[in-house]
């Protein structure tokens, strides 16, 4: 990957869960897996604790993030928060809800100002979050809600799961099934498809999106014997983006659209409920898939997988999914980057 004008931004995340040790151990391997230059914001103390539980032998170095660059090649460059975090892996405390939505906030602004091409976010845990105050249902809305506040236009944020061989959006992610025929409309369903055909364009340089659109019901509703939405919301949807001029095809039954011959004549599916994306996404690249924002005035991706509180500190953590996510951020920050 060739030298960036920018480094990448990388969230602390829950410091009690494996985000420290992933960004860790991405780093000592940083050659090995091709990384491109990126800092963390953090507690400098908090990561070299974590790095000497887990035997890593990483060089840190506080700096601005105007550093970062020249910094990378010799030491992990570290922006602070202020005051210290715990080095306690396996508990998620409320207490540091504060300096990890700080680290958040700074990776965003510090994006948005110029000083990083994109933001990479670590893992986060809800529940201990919610217990310090986030109002937030995860992630995703909250890089939404910094966006509107930063006075940005695009700000609604779409999630899309990319691995070596699938691209794939859920319309509706995290609601009960039983919510999703009433959430799942026609609107929903074109706003979520422009943003995915823009940002395709854009962020990942591919002039013609073809977009595989899922039905919803099995076998797509079979002519509405199953159910009626393929027919009444889904097809409609389909009919008005390709009088857009965007290459969409369906509703196409979700049980044929992941094999690899299906896969070849797309380049992202969408799908309209959350495990109806993520099982194929997950099931063809477990430890390599990514978690990106599309939508929003600024990249973001994220390792596909959350704290694993259970494994954290004890070096059994792989950072594959983690240096996929820091090379994902490059390219769709700068798609010249695709090879």
């Amino acid at each position: 990957m060739r030298p960036s004008l920018r480094p990448l931004a990388v969230t602390m995340g829950e410091p009690g869960g494996i985000g420290p040790d992933v960004t860790l151990r991405a780093y000592r391997d940083r050659l090995e897996n091709d990384l491109p230059p990126f800092y963390v914001i953090a507690d400098p103390a908090f990561l070299t604790a974590r790095a000497e539980r887990l035997g890593l032998r990483v060089k840190l170095r506080e700096c601005a993030p105007e550093e970062a660059l020249e910094t990378f090649p010799d030491a992990l460059p570290v922006v602070p928060l202020d005051g210290p975090v715990a080095d306690t892996p396996g508990t998620a405390d409320p207490t540091t809800g504060a300096k990890v939505i700080a680290s958040i906030e700074r990776a965003v602004a510090d994006t948005l100002a110029g000083k990083a091409a994109a933001v990479v976010t670590n893992p986060i845990h809800k529940k201990a979050l919610y217990d310090a105050g986030f109002q937030h249902p995860g992630h995703t809305e909250f890089l939404g809600a910094l966006a509107r506040q930063s006075g940005a236009e695009r700000h609604q944020p779409v999630m899309l799961l990319a691995g070596p061989d699938l691209l794939v959006v859920p319309v509706t992610v995290h609601i009960p099934l039983s919510a999703v025929p009433t959430e799942l409309t026609g609107e929903r369903i074109l706003a979520t498809a422009r943003i995915v055909h823009h940002d395709l364009i854009t962020r990942f340089g591919i002039a013609k999106p073809r977009l595989a659109i899922a039905g919803l019901n099995p076998h797509a509703g079979e002519g509405g014997a199953l159910g009626q939405e393929d027919d009444q919301v889904i097809a409609p949807a389909i009919a008005r983006l390709q009088a857009e001029g965007i290459d969409a095809t369906g509703p196409l039954p979700a049980d044929t659209m992941f094999h690899a011959e299906a896969r070849a004549g797309y380049d992202c599916a969408l799908a309209m409920y959350h495990d109806q994306a993520l099982i194929p996404a997950k099931t063809l690249a477990f430890h390599e898939a990514v978690n990106a924002t599309l939508g929003l005035p600024f990249v973001r991706t994220s390792p596909d997988h959350g704290t694993a509180l259970s494994i954290a500190g004890t070096g059994e953590a792989r950072p594959d999914s983690f240096a996929a996510a820091v090379r994902l951020a490059a390219v769709m920050s700068d798609p010249g980057l695709i090879e």
